[in-house]
């Protein structure tokens, strides 16, 4: 019986020493607070990945044909703490074998351990997180490890841009910098908000996607859902800027809460991660290309 690899691959695109993407699954669910299942979710994403056609219309390629290793799942769930350090250990392993590294989640939780290895990897980090919810608190329910509190630490390391915040608590003003936060209700009256956003950025760019920023019209099995999120196209124009003009060293999508009788959110993310794949392989080396188009 062959192994399971992603997106059902040939399994000459997916050797460890050959492929220059690694997808490293973490299907923890420990701290939220409303809607269980995340946990539930990388399972989720892998089966609607091997329904989904390999050739990108849009860049006219097939990125999995650079290669894409499917790690053993991040099982540890003894403790928040305990599976941030082993996300964080295993994450920066395979950053030092010099693979582009993709996480697929899981609850938010689980960023503070990506971005954690990230930043001690790359120099002059920025973190783009795109999500409904700010998710600044110091610590929430007796842990800093929490779903709330998954970009608390970056704003505090890196430099953090948040894009479609819509539900914040109040006292996450304190953790904030709102000339870095591009609201749900302000950019869609703003055309330039876009290209703002980019030139903020620095070179080298970490992506964290809480799958709860896209409008639940369009990705409602997640377990925090929000009215007023982002759509599709607009979400790939905005992530087609950074992988043009930066460098983007990796990224995380989390919060997929599947639902049995509800499969287009599942194909949603799988359809997100192979897109970012894409343009990844697609802009790598272009940056410095001119400008015209922002």
């Amino acid at each position: 019986m062959n192994k399971r690899t992603y997106a059902g691959i040939p399994e000459k695109y997916t050797r460890i020493d050959d492929a220059k993407v690694v997808l490293i699954p973490v299907p923890y669910d420990g701290t939220s607070t409303w809607q269980k299942g995340a946990d539930k979710g990388p399972e989720a994403f892998l089966h609607a990945s091997e329904n989904m056609e390999l050739y990108d219309i849009e860049t006219r390629s097939e990125p999995y044909k650079k290669g894409v290793y499917l790690a053993p799942a991040i099982t540890e769930n003894s403790s928040p703490e305990k599976m941030v350090e082993t996300v964080y250990k295993t994450t920066k392993n395979y950053i030092r074998q010099d693979k582009f590294v993709t996480i697929f989640g899981g609850e938010h939780s689980v960023s503070i351990g990506t971005i954690r290895a990230f930043n001690e990897c790359f120099g002059e980090l920025t973190v783009v997180q795109i999500d409904a919810h700010a998710d600044l608190r110091p610590e929430y329910e007796g842990s800093a490890c929490n779903h709330a509190c998954a970009l608390h630490e970056a704003s505090k390391t890196t430099n953090l841009i948040q894009v479609g915040i819509r539900s914040m608590d109040s006292s996450e003003l304190d953790h904030m910098d709102e000339n870095q936060v591009y609201f749900g209700h302000e950019i869609i009256n703003d055309d330039e908000w876009m290209t703002d956003a980019v030139h903020q950025m620095t070179e080298n760019v970490f992506i964290t996607i809480d799958l709860d920023a896209f409008d639940p019209s369009i990705l409602p099995s997640t377990g925090t859902p929000e009215p007023g999120g982002l759509l599709w196209y607009e979400t790939l124009e905005f992530l087609q800027k950074i992988f043009k003009k930066k460098n983007v060293v990796g990224f995380d999508i989390v919060e997929l809460c599947p639902d049995e009788t509800e499969k287009s959110s599942d194909f949603l993310a799988a359809k997100l991660y192979y897109k970012m794949l894409a343009y990844k392989f697609k802009y790598t080396g272009k940056q410095d290309d001119d400008e015209d188009e922002d």
